[in-house]
């Protein structure tokens, strides 16, 4: 199956290391951080997992919640979260998903649906496009998907920037320019006609052309 933004996040039951997880249920009515791993005991995950235990807090706050998945069993997890915290300072304080059996890797479009076998006797190499990270709304659609490969790590701090800006939208209907900050000024879509601007921010807006109005970011 091909997955887009806007489709519904597949749902899946799996063991993780915080035990079975109903994937939509767990997710409940708040959002998802799902992001994904080739293999266990990989040097550039190492550090991606510890950054993101370190984040957890900030990812609370956005009433957001991470979840691992790496194809490996969910013993082999439990062994490399000491390794993660003995380098990085940090152990994973999420769930991570033993995907051994391919499944959600699949589910999810980073390996192809017609992969036999499971994740015995595999290399990081043969999984290296399970490399992504998913934002999930409360509605269970996929807000966005970032794709990376092996030999990058990925900027989380640049993925709660990026949810910072879908939970903004959600909320207010607005978009974010270029390199938006949190308090910075954000761009009414055109689809707010100038009539519900002004309605909407009776404190002004800027027109810098008629497709392209600014206004202070609301609260």
């Amino acid at each position: 199956m091909s997955l887009r933004i806007g489709d519904i996040a597949p749902d899946f039951t799996a063991q993780t290391t915080q035990g079975t997880v109903n994937f939509h249920e767990w997710i409940g009515d708040g959002w998802c951080i799902l992001f994904s791993h080739p293999k266990d005991f990989t040097p550039v995950c190492t550090t991606e997992l510890g950054y993101m235990a370190k984040l957890k807090p900030e990812f609370d706050k956005r009433n957001t919640k991470i979840i691992g998945l790496s194809v490996d069993p969910v013993d082999n997890h439990a062994a490399w979260s000491k390794d993660i915290e003995e380098t990085q300072g940090t152990a994973p304080n999420y769930p991570m998903i033993g995907d051994d059996n391919l499944e959600v890797a699949k589910l999810y479009d980073m390996l192809p649906a017609e992969e036999t076998g499971s994740a015995e006797g595999r290399t990081p190499t043969e999984n290296a496009t399970v490399r992504s990270v998913f934002i999930i709304g409360p509605d269970k659609k996929v807000k966005a998907m970032l794709v990376y490969p092996m030999t990058s790590g990925r900027d989380f701090n640049e993925v709660l920037r990026l949810l910072d800006s879908i939970q903004l939208n959600a909320k207010h209907t607005v978009a974010t320019p270029v390199n938006w900050r949190p308090g910075e000024d954000v761009i009414i879509p055109p689809a707010v006609s100038d009539e519900e601007a002004k309605k909407k921010y009776p404190e002004g807006f800027t027109t810098l052309k008629p497709y392209l109005r600014t206004v202070k970011q609301p609260q």
